[in-house]
Order: C-alpha cells, then structure tokens, then sequence
C-alpha cells in the first residue's frame, strides 16, 4: 500500500515517542479524535498518554512553553496549524529560541512543524511559503522535505538536532505525494541538496512542492524539445548546500531558481546571490528566478493556479533561460 507524504510524518513521531521519553507533542487541537487540522497526530496521544498536548490558541505562548521545556532538558515537537500562524510566535522564535545559544551557550533543542505553502481555497492567511523569513535569523534552522522519505528521516534528524529546527511541511504534499516506502537505504545528511534528475542543459534548482513541478517540467522539456535538465532539490534552506548548486551550475551553465515563495527577499533570491558571487564564471547565461506574483494568496482555485509556478511556467522559463 503506498505511504503518504503525511504517513511519514506520522510514522516518524509515533517512533520518535517510542524511542525517547523526552520527546512530547504540544499544539492546537492536536489531542484526542481530532488529531490536528491535518490529522497528522492522530491516535498518537491514545498510544501516548500525556505527552501529545492540545494548547491554548496562542502560537507565541506554545512556543515559550516549548523554550521552556527544551531548557529543562525535554525534546518538545510543536505544531502550528498553518505556518502563517507561525508569525504571532515569531518573536519566541527568532529573538529567544534562535539567539538563545549564542547568549548563553546553553542549546535549544526545539521542533517546529510548520504546514506551509497553498492549496486550493486556502487564501492568504492560510497558504504562504515563509521560508525565507524563518531563516533569517540565526541559529534557527530550516528544513523542507520534498519527499516521502525525506519527510521521514529529516523529521527524526531535527529532533536530534541540539538547535531549534523549523520544519516546514507542505500541505498539498501531505496525501498527494505516494512512495512505496519512507525508508531509504542510504539518507541524506542534514544539510545536504539531492540530484533529483541528472541533465546537463540547465539546472533547476527547487525546494519542497516546486521539486515535483519541477521534475514534472523536466520530463514534459525531453518529451518535447529534447532538453535534458538537472533538477537540484535543496532539502534544506538553512543550512543550504552551496556547493552542491554550484557544481550542477558548472555542468549546465545555466541556473533557474523555482519557488512558492513571493519573490522579494526570498530563497531564490539567496540562491542567486550565492552563486553571482562565487560562481558567476561557470554561467552561460543570467541565473533566472520563478517565483509566486508580489500579490497576497488568492482563495479562488483557478486564481491560486495562476498565482505560484506550475510545471509548464518552469518549462517555458528553462526554454526562454536555454535561448540566451
């Protein structure tokens, strides 16, 4: 039976509760049949009693709490409902938990699992991809699993992680993304990009939902124009594998960044910067970025498929990058 993109995240706690007694689950709504707005946790607290923890509504108090208890030497995993919730505990996140180890060399070990990105009808309080501010700040880092098996491993990777970890899920991944299995013979370490497809006229560099667009391009540009493109999955925007971008953009010459984000300040922009400073000489051709438009997210399906890239924008992008 395939497993779920969600399946894992769920398998991934389950053994996480198993395996070490300082690990709890704390968010809203997360207890009990109901089992969080995405039924990730549920039946979890039925197999652990006490340790999955519904909260109050208040996203900056879940994340103190969750201070609190990493300090005291607990390995707390919080969920916030949707990532753009995630902002009203910004402050805990990026002033206390990200600086806490530089002030006082004592570390934050913290989880933050964050169902981010857009789905139909989702609007604009309930749809955005905020990568790119989380990892603004130091000492938080952020993960973005674009697989099955991804979503498995980087989940228990985190919580041994002495440093709060932001992991950001995306919910369109959540029951549409299948594999047979979460596991991997060989995973990835933190930190680390995947060559998601081998190519050598340009490369594609993406994270989380735009991986599979991005793959799904690849497929549709061999099909019909006979371009063979390196599709570079990030796993992880913070830390982000430098050296791995570099060293596809030095086997095609050219570089297209895909993201869900809106464009300004965003990853693609990091990546970018990244490689015009230290690999502008291996490019062929200006590095491109495909975004989502400068515009809050639409509610209407067809408005929100216009909004974010798609699979035939990133072919058409890659056509236009190939003819420079």
């Amino acid at each position: 039976m395939p497993v779920t993109y969600i399946d894992a995240i769920h398998q991934a706690m389950q053994e996480l509760l198993e395996e070490d007694p300082r690990v709890f689950l704390m968010g809203e709504d997360i207890a009990g049949t109901f089992g969080g707005a995405f039924k990730a946790t549920k039946g979890l607290e039925a197999q652990f009693p006490g340790r999955v923890i519904n909260t109050p509504i208040s996203e900056d108090a879940i994340v103190g709490f969750g201070i609190g208890a990493a300090l005291g030497g607990m390995k707390p995993i919080l969920e916030m409902q949707f990532a753009d919730f995630g902002l009203l505990g910004l402050n805990q996140m990026g002033n206390n938990a990200g600086a806490h180890y530089y002030r006082t060399g004592v570390p934050i070990n913290l989880t933050l699992r964050m169902p981010c990105g857009g789905t139909p009808g989702g609007g604009p309080f309930h749809s955005q991809s905020l990568e790119a501010l989380f990892a603004h700040f130091p000492g938080l880092h952020v993960f973005t699993p674009a697989t099955v098996a991804d979503a498995y491993y980087m989940l228990k990777q985190a919580v041994q992680i002495p440093d709060p970890v932001v992991f950001m899920e995306h919910k369109f991944l959540y029951r549409w993304l299948k594999a047979d299995t979460w596991h991997d013979p060989q995973p990835l370490p933190v930190g680390k990009a995947r060559i998601a497809r081998a190519g050598e006229h340009a490369t594609v560099i993406a994270f989380s939902a735009m991986v599979p667009e991005a793959l799904k391009a690849a497929d549709l540009l061999a099909s019909a124009s006979g371009y063979h493109i390196e599709v570079v999955d990030l796993r992880s925007v913070k830390p982000m594998d430098t050296d791995t971008i570099l060293a596809s953009v030095a086997r095609t010459g050219r570089m297209l960044v895909v993201s869900e984000d809106f464009p300004w300040g965003g990853v693609a922009s990091e990546v970018v910067a990244r490689v015009a400073a230290e690999g502008l000489h291996l490019l062929d051709a200006p590095p491109l970025r495909l975004t989502s438009k400068d515009t809050p997210i639409p509610s209407h399906a067809d408005l929100w498929k216009a909004h974010r890239p798609h699979s035939n924008d990133i072919a058409d992008a890659v056509r236009y990058l190939i003819s420079l």
